[in-house]
């Protein structure tokens, strides 16, 4: 690979500077420390100048002719414009004026689920962790300050969410031990405990407790029932979806479309169901196949253990396989955790956070551990393939582990191509031999109808003006995912509008490349060269990713 030119590696620090100025706590996590004594300003005029920085970054990489760049050059700079846009799609929804809810989208939720994660290293580290935990006051009067501004504009959130909101964080002022605690670093000044604690007591708690009781008090008496919960509902909503579903499809389809699209697909995966349910079960109705799967004693969890035994398993049985299907494996290995209490009611049932590159923090499977006796058994692996190996830590450890690809391209700054990758990798499992019997493969069918599910519900919430219960309903009828996950999945589309369209929209445009690949090579078709090929690049917009995939197979 070619050491970039000067323009794009210059174009491409700038973008990555303005993603971690505008989200330091995502920055820290990350392993880009420089950020660590910040929170991010959410202020109306903060955006603002976030958009003009954009246009002035996409100005710089438009006037660039991609024809005088090397191919790599030509991918970052379309990846630049990409991230500028999108970057302005995602601004143009000002979520921050009706989002509220317990899930890292909303300010006081991203507090409680990150700040836990920061590890401090050394003294300077720990120093700035104590000034970063004295700006919240700041951080949460400027969210208040910008849900009043929704409110004067009739953007109202979801008084659901915001009770769960509210319950979060009574949770978390509840806690005997603050979850915001870390470990002190071995050159820390003596006293530097003693003021943590004194900044969570005196500082912290009390700024938590006001958003809570403002929550309660401004926000709730005007917020939106779950019969209206979708962004249709809202002034200019259906346009704030639209350029939502750009930004985590990174395609230009419309919610029309891709509400037809999975509609369709969830009637194909339901012939699957029939045909493997007559094998497993002895019967052939779809409904039938999902009362069976959810009803039957035996498929549930007994303890908290078996989740997190089966979780490492499935992990350790795919690191295993993996030789025969990757060219390049990440050096590595990836973590497993539970998901913790305060966040386990509002949490999706597992996902992964990448490792910082400073290695503060290693790649970490989460996996719900929560109620166990309520979860079906059937559908861990599935997702321990999609979150976990060979899905989210393989594809984001190899992004990191490749110094000569601008930063830009070994984050997970594009969320089609990450989630398409993750569900690509749960079909992928059953080639590699990896679901061990029937019921596994069950739950593959499980997870994937799941996420075809999404495609419907998503826009049928946010562009068809579905109520909650119809959106729940829906998912209860054509999958078998647990009602208790089902209830969580529809808050979560509710409060990150679009996000849940880029998993199946992802994975069938990776399938559809290994289609177009394997019919342009045929016998010369090498699953392996095909992968690295997918995963060389880092993370791209789905047609950029398509543009590389065929200059690949011309020089194959």
């Amino acid at each position: 690979m070619t050491e970039p030119s000067q323009e794009i590696a210059g174009l491409a620090e700038r973008v990555l500077r303005h993603i971690l100025d505008a989200e330091p706590l995502e920055a820290t996590l990350l392993g880009f420390r420089e950020h660590d004594a910040r929170l991010a300003d959410i202020s109306r005029e903060a955006q603002d100048a976030h958009t003009a920085e954009r246009a002035a970054i996409r100005t710089d990489a438009r006037a660039i002719d991609p024809a005088s760049l090397d191919d790599q050059d030509a991918v970052t700079r379309s990846v630049i414009i990409s991230l500028t846009e999108y970057g302005d799609d995602g601004s143009a929804a000002d979520a921050l004026e009706y989002t509220v809810a317990a899930f890292p989208v909303s300010p006081s939720s991203i507090l409680l689920a990150y700040l836990r994660m920061v590890v401090a290293t050394d003294a300077a580290q720990a120093e700035d962790y104590l000034m970063r935990l004295a700006s919240i006051p700041r951080y949460l009067a400027q969210a208040e300050a910008r849900l009043a501004a929704g409110r004067g504009k009739g953007l109202l959130p979801v008084a659901h969410l915001v009770g769960m909101a509210i319950a979060q964080v009574d949770q978390f002022l509840a806690a005997p031990e603050s979850p915001l605690l870390i470990d002190a670093p071995s050159d820390a000044p003596d006293d530097w405990r003693q003021r943590l604690d004194a900044l969570l007591d005196d500082v912290v708690r009390p700024a938590f407790k006001a958003h809570r009781d403002h929550l309660h008090r401004e926000v709730l008496p005007s917020a939106r029932s779950v019969d209206v919960p979708g962004l249709v509902h809202l002034p200019g909503g259906l346009d704030r979806y639209r350029g939502l579903v750009r930004l985590h499809t990174t395609t230009e389809r419309t919610p029309e479309d891709i509400h037809a699209i999975g509609l369709a697909t969830v009637d194909t995966i339901h012939a699957e169901f029939r045909e493997l349910g007559q094998s497993l079960f002895g019967m052939d109705d779809v409904r039938a196949i999902f009362d069976h799967l959810q009803s039957d004693p035996t498929l549930r969890w007994e303890t908290a253990e078996q989740i997190i035994q089966a979780a490492e398993a499935a992990v350790r049985r795919a690191e295993s396989a993996s030789s025969n299907w990757f060219g390049r494996r990440p050096a590595a290995v990836c973590v497993l955790e539970q998901v913790p209490e305060l966040e386990a009611e509002g949490s999706a049932p597992a996902y992964y956070m990448p490792p910082a590159l400073d290695g503060s923090r290693p790649g970490t499977y989460y996996t719900s551990v929560n109620r166990p006796t309520d979860r079906t058994s059937f559908d861990l692996v599935s997702v321990a393939y999609h979150e976990a190996v060979p899905g989210h830590h393989f594809q984001i450890s190899l992004a990191l582990e490749t110094p000569d690809l601008p930063m830009i391209r070994r984050l997970p700054l594009f969320t089609a191509y990450v989630e398409g990758w993750g569900l690509y990798s749960e079909r992928l499992a059953d080639e590699m031999g990896l679901y061990s019997s029937e019921l596994q493969r069950m739950g593959m069918l499980s997870a994937d109808v799941w996420r075809a599910s999404r495609l419907v519900v998503d826009t049928g919430l946010h562009a068809m003006g579905w109520t909650r219960q119809q959106a729940v309903d829906y998912m209860v009828a054509n999958t078998p995912v647990a009602p208790i996950d089902v209830e969580a999945e529809i808050d979560r589309y509710i409060a990150m509008p679009g996000q849940a369209l880029s998993y199946m929209t992802g994975r069938m445009e990776i399938q559809a490349l290994r289609d177009r690949t394997e019919s342009a090579l045929g016998e010369r078709f090498d699953i392996k060269a095909f992968h690295d090929a997918v995963l060389a690049s880092g993370a791209l917009p789905l047609a950029v990713l398509g543009e590389v995939i065929d200059a690949w197979i011309a020089g194959s």
